[in-house]
Parts: structure tokens; C-alpha cells; sequence
């Protein structure tokens, strides 16, 4: 069986960091992940997706993360239950966090919401101002319309010598 989930997305709120009575960190954080279409005003909707991640891993994503930081996550999907104080039985989905990686520098997130690109993040209004360059990349576009990423062996002045023989194939 496979129960993987891979997303990338922003932080609705910064993520709560709690400790358990056995002395374990856990955290709890919203992910706001764009759909991948428009709807039919023209933007794009999004969901937003329960987390929790444990231990160590808890402790520094609390510290390099905060509200609207982008990330990407590698977990699983679980569903537990557990009865609430009314004694009715309450069912949650969510996923848990198995690694993550910051996907932008503080600079970065800290320039875009000066700029205006980020709007707040709220499960009421569904915005979302993600912004789909944040790798720092610049592509160009030449003549025939076809993205090409910058050389980066341009500025180094060595030729790569290649022979047939060092190709795996």
C-alpha cells in the first residue's frame, strides 16, 4: 500500500508549537495549495489543508516558518477520531509531516509582502496571492516561444570535455 502526499504551498497562520505530556514537540499549521485551474471569475481557488509534524522536525519548522512562508511537505495522510467535550464523536484529516523544505528565503517573503503580492491567508475568504517564481530562476523566452534556463557554466571560461564513453547510455 502507498500513502504518500507531496504539497507545496504557503502558511495560512504560523504554526502552533505544543508540547505533549510525555515531554514530545508537535506542531499544527494550515496549508493553503493552489488548485491547478481557474474557476469562473478568472482566479484560481485553493485548498487548505490540516498538518501536524512531531519532534525535532517540529521544533525548526516553527523557527524558519510563519505566516505565508512557502514550503513544500512529504507526508502521509491520516484519519483519527476522538470525542469532544459535547461527547460527539469528531473525525480529522490531516496530514502528517514526515520532512519539509523552505521553498523561499525570509528575504524573499519578507520582499513579496511589502510589494503586495501575498494578501492575508484565510479559509473564509479563500485568497491566495501565491506567487509561482519563487525559485530566484529568471527564464527567457527566445524567438520560438520555448523557455531556456540561463547556462551556468557561461561564466566559468572551462569547456566541458564529454567524451561518448562518459555517457550512461
Amino acid at each position: 500500500m502507498i500513502n504518500r502526499a507531496v504539497l507545496t504551498g504557503r502558511l495560512t497562520r504560523d504554526p502552533e508549537l505544543r508540547t505533549t505530556q510525555s515531554g514530545l514537540s508537535v506542531a499544527a499549521f494550515n496549508l493553503a495549495v493552489d488548485r491547478q485551474y481557474s474557476n469562473s471569475q478568472g482566479k484560481r481557488d485553493a485548498d487548505f489543508v490540516s498538518c501536524v509534524i512531531w519532534r525535532k522536525a517540529a521544533e525548526n519548522f516553527c523557527n524558519f516558518t510563519s505566516k505565508g512562508s512557502l514550503v513544500g511537505i512529504d507526508g502521509r495522510i491520516q484519519t483519527r477520531s476522538y470525542e469532544n467535550k459535547s461527547g460527539q464523536k469528531v473525525y480529522v484529516t490531516e496530514i502528517v509531516v514526515d520532512s519539509f523544505s523552505l521553498l523561499e528565503s525570509k528575504k524573499d517573503r519578507l520582499a513579496n509582502n511589502n510589494n503586495g503580492n501575498n494578501s492575508n491567508y484565510d479559509a473564509n475568504t479563500n485568497n491566495n496571492g501565491f506567487s509561482n517564481n519563487t525559485t530566484g530562476t529568471n527564464y527567457t523566452s527566445n524567438s520560438s516561444n520555448e523557455s531556456q534556463a540561463p547556462d551556468p557554466f557561461a561564466e566559468s571560461g572551462d569547456s566541458i570535455d564529454i567524451t561518448d564513453d562518459d555517457l550512461p547510455f
